[in-house]
């Protein structure tokens, strides 16, 4: 009930961007950036997320980051998680540069609802060499949530992060932040888990994938979103509810793609040759399908 009235909220709220056959989308969400220390858990994958964004830049991609791309439950203070991946919002700020970033904000980032927290942490950047502020993401304007329209059928594809509706970290959200901040991350270099995450409790994660479903054959659209961590694609007769993975799994992270009209679920892993080569390569999971198989209007 509560997740059917935050989508419904949030869907009329929405950013509202229009797409057809020329456009090219990858969303990314849980990212997770944290400030380069053993409990960031970003870092084993960073090399991998660097060369995916590169390619996406160069090959003229709008990156939609679908919410928690930066943590800031774990680490308050935000200087330090640029400072640790410079080379990452570099090319960020690329994207931002050309008009070609949208940033939502999640439960882990949701310090981006906050217009002056925005101003004092992402319009400006230090640079420690020369000693001078510059220009970083100025006029950056994070969201909750994005509608994609299609111009020629007016079919609309909904993004949030995804966590609209899931008590601890909705209606409860500060209660567990401060366990967060306080508990749970010093534990996360250890390899322990917060047993209330959605991401290792499978029942609690089914749950809300069931209310999404519900809220999608109610409302007759498409949904793509994260939070849970598992990647989702629909097979056949499913309902159209996508979820792009994350960034922080041990090997490997994992996007969705939309471009000439159709959709697909890819995979970026570090692959071994037969020479003992190390690369980086993209992998098509599921897909690709035209966007409008999945209208059920």
């Amino acid at each position: 009930m509560f997740t059917d009235r935050r989508l419904t909220e949030a869907y009329k709220k929405a950013r509202v961007e229009y797409f057809d056959e020329d456009s090219k989308y990858v969303f990314f969400s849980d990212v997770h950036r944290g400030d380069g220390s053993m409990s960031d858990e970003f870092t084993r994958n960073r090399n991998i997320y660097l060369h995916a964004l590169k390619h996406y830049y160069e090959n003229n991609f709008t990156y939609i980051e679908a919410g928690d791309g930066d943590e800031m439950l774990e680490y308050s203070d935000f200087k330090y998680t640029k400072n640790a991946h410079r080379e990452v919002f570099d090319i960020i700020k690329k994207f931002f540069d050309k008009k070609r970033l949208i940033r939502l904000y999640g439960n882990h980032d949701i310090f981006l609802k906050n217009k002056k927290f925005v101003e004092e942490n992402y319009y400006t950047n230090y640079d420690e060499y020369n000693e001078v502020f510059f220009d970083f993401l100025k006029g950056l304007k994070p969201v909750e949530a994005l509608v994609l329209r299609n111009l020629e059928t007016g079919q609309e594809i909904l993004t949030v992060h995804g966590h609209q509706g899931d008590a601890p970290n909705d209606q409860f959200a500060f209660f567990t932040m401060l366990s967060l901040k306080f508990f749970w991350r010093f534990l996360h270099g250890f390899g322990i888990r917060n047993p209330s995450s959605p991401i290792k409790n499978v029942s609690k994660r089914h749950k809300i994938e069931k209310n999404f479903n519900k809220w999608i054959k109610k409302n007759k659209m498409m949904l793509i979103c994260g939070h849970t961590h598992r990647f989702k694609y629909p097979k056949d007769k499913e309902l159209p509810y996508f979820n792009t993975g994350c960034c922080v799994y041990p090997t490997f992270i994992t996007a969705i793609e939309l471009t000439e009209g159709k959709i697909q679920l890819v995979r970026w892993a570090i692959k071994v040759s037969p020479d003992g080569v190390l690369t980086i390569e993209k992998e098509i999971m599921r897909g690709p399908e035209p966007v409008e198989e999945f209208d059920i209007r």
